[in-house]
Formats: structure tokens, sequence, C-alpha cells
């Protein structure tokens, strides 16, 4: 089976979409939606918060207000669009998020230390958190029964809050636990750039014990999706496509080789 994981960044889904809907393996779909939560927020007057941690990575603050907004872009707007889409191309979708049903259970870390400037800062009450545990059997019981499941975040926290996980890792971590032998993410770039502003740097194949060299290659998310490929490897993952979801047939493409692929 299949773990698809489309990015928010994605403007056009509708190719993918349509080539996800004829698919004939088994499969799950993990959906972002940065984009439209960032455009959301913005019109409801609250723009998003993008810190920087000590450790460099940026990632959004997530307090009570943004994950009010979170909830409406992802599990809303986003969700039922591609489940639309999905079911009038006669695709069996049912769209749910890491929440649902217990599926994907996390710490959350309401106290984050981040960095502005030279100054370390500690920001209070932020709804995000890291992935603890999977508990599949629901998606088990959906992809028996026939469906496709559209799968998004957030997850719950140990204290029943819901929290903003990765994406990138979620999906890792559902294919992880289901035992799928791929895992398949596109984004809209065409793969892992050994320069990041030039498209047809793109390295076809990296291995396992080349991912921490290369990984130096890498900025911001394209640097965390590799690691998040290099896991799933490590867990026992056949292969992970780092791929380009933008123009026609990306599934298509993807099956030709097209994009990276991370393999043992």
């Amino acid at each position: 089976m299949l773990v698809i994981k489309i990015g928010g960044s994605l403007t056009d889904l509708n190719p993918l979409l349509d080539d996800i809907a004829a698919c004939k393996e088994p499969l799950i779909l993990v959906h972002g939606a940065n984009k439209e939560l960032n455009e959301l927020s913005s019109r409801l007057g609250h723009p998003p918060r993008m810190v920087t941690s000590e450790r460099g990575e940026v990632s959004r603050f997530t307090d009570a207000t943004t994950m009010d907004h979170f909830l409406m872009a992802y599990a809303g707007k986003q969700n039922k669009r591609i489940v639309e889409r999905l079911r009038s191309l006669g695709a069996n979708a049912v769209g749910l998020t890491a929440m649902d049903g217990g599926l994907v259970t996390g710490r959350r870390k309401p106290d984050i230390r981040i960095k502005e400037g030279e100054k370390t800062k500690i920001l209070h009450d932020d709804h995000s958190g890291t992935i603890e545990r999977i508990d599949p059997q629901l998606l088990r019981l959906l992809l028996e029964a026939g469906y496709l499941p559209v799968v998004t975040p957030p997850a719950i926290s140990h204290e029943g809050v819901a929290i903003n996980i990765d994406g990138d890792r979620l999906a890792m971590e559902l294919a992880s636990a289901l035992k799928a032998e791929r895992l398949l993410i596109f984004a809209d770039t065409p793969g892992f750039m050994r320069d990041v502003d030039d498209e047809r740097s793109v390295i076809p194949v990296i291995h396992l014990d080349e991912v921490a060299q290369i990984a130096e290659y890498g900025k911001g998310r394209a640097r965390v999706k590799l690691l998040a490929a290099a896991e799933a490897i490590r867990r026992g993952i056949k292969a992970v496509g780092l791929l380009d979801g933008r123009g026609e047939h990306p599934l298509t493409r993807a099956f030709e080789g097209a994009g990276t692929w991370v393999t043992g």
C-alpha cells in the first residue's frame, strides 16, 4: 500500500487528485493547508506568526485563536474540498483528522523557547506538539471496507487538546504503523535539489547512508522532508519519494522515476 502526502504549499491539487482517484493500489492520503490557514488568519485579523527555535527551526506559533483557524482551514475547507474532488472522480474518500478515533496522540509543548535577534524568549500557550503514539485501527477498518482515508492534522494531546503537528512526520508515522511499501511526499519543488535556486540540480536517488551529508544542501522544509524520509526507511519503508506535485499527472511521473527517491 501507499501513503501519499500533499504539501500545503501546492496551489492546484486537481491533477494530483485525478491521479490518486485512478490509482488501483490501496492508499492513505495525508494533506496540509498552510496556504489556506495563512490566508484565513490574515482575513480574520490574526496573521500568522512564524518563530525560530533555538536550533534555528522555523515553525508556526499556534495560540488558541490560531488553532481555531487551523481547524477551519485544515479539518474544514481543505479536507472537505479534497474529499469532494475525490468522490466526484469515483474514489470512496472519507475525511478525518489525526485526532479522530485517537489516531494520533502527541505531547503538547505549551511553552516554547524562541530566538528573536540575539535574545531568547519564552512563548506561552502554544498548541503544538510532537507525535508519540499511533493507533492505526480506524484506518485499517476503513481500508478493509474499501475507503480512501484522507487525513490531516491536528492530533490530540494526552490532555485532550488539539495540537498542531508536522504533516510530513504524520505521513511518515502512518506509513510506518501501517507497514506501507512506499511513502510519496508531493510539494511545489521537483525533488531534493543540490542547489535550491536551480531546479535542474535535483538528486534522483539518495541512499540512506548518504542522507546526513546530502541534507546539508537542504534548507528549511526540504531538509525536514529528507530527514523524515530517512527515518521512514529506517523503519522499514522500502522507498520514499520527494516529488513534484505540480503539472499534469504527478503520480504517474513519480511512478516513472521522477523526483528524488530515498532508499536503503
